[in-house]
């Protein structure tokens, strides 16, 4: 039977990435090197390479990381701080607000508040 180990994105500049985990979000911050890092929350633990300069970075498709916070206007004012984009406006659906964002590298970010 396969363990689920980590969810891994591959970054240009992994302490950013990892700050902003961390700060953006409340990640726990196991491991931080230039070209490594892991963090954790909760169960959950999250993998960030430094991208092969081979591998150009792009917007379009790549991983989505979903979360629930508590009050998403203040998360994405405090991600934006950090050098996210809000990927369209937050929507205030009848079960909770929803927001996307694109991370400091344009990984997608889901961002959830429920009603």
């Amino acid at each position: 039977m396969a363990s689920f180990r980590w969810l891994l994105q591959l970054h240009k500049d992994v302490p950013k990435a990892a700050r902003f985990y961390s700060e953006g979000l409340d990640f726990s911050v196991n491991v931080c090197t230039l070209r490594w890092a892991e963090l954790q929350s909760g169960q959950l633990k999250l993998a960030l390479m430094q991208s092969s300069r081979d591998l150009p970075m792009q917007n379009g498709y790549s991983s989505m990381l979903s979360f629930t916070v508590a009050d998403v206007n203040s998360t994405v004012t405090k991600l934006m701080a950090l050098g996210a984009e809000l990927d369209g406006p937050i929507k205030h659906e009848i079960h909770g607000k929803i927001a996307s964002m694109r991370c400091i590298d344009g990984h997608v970010l889901g961002l959830y508040e429920p009603a």
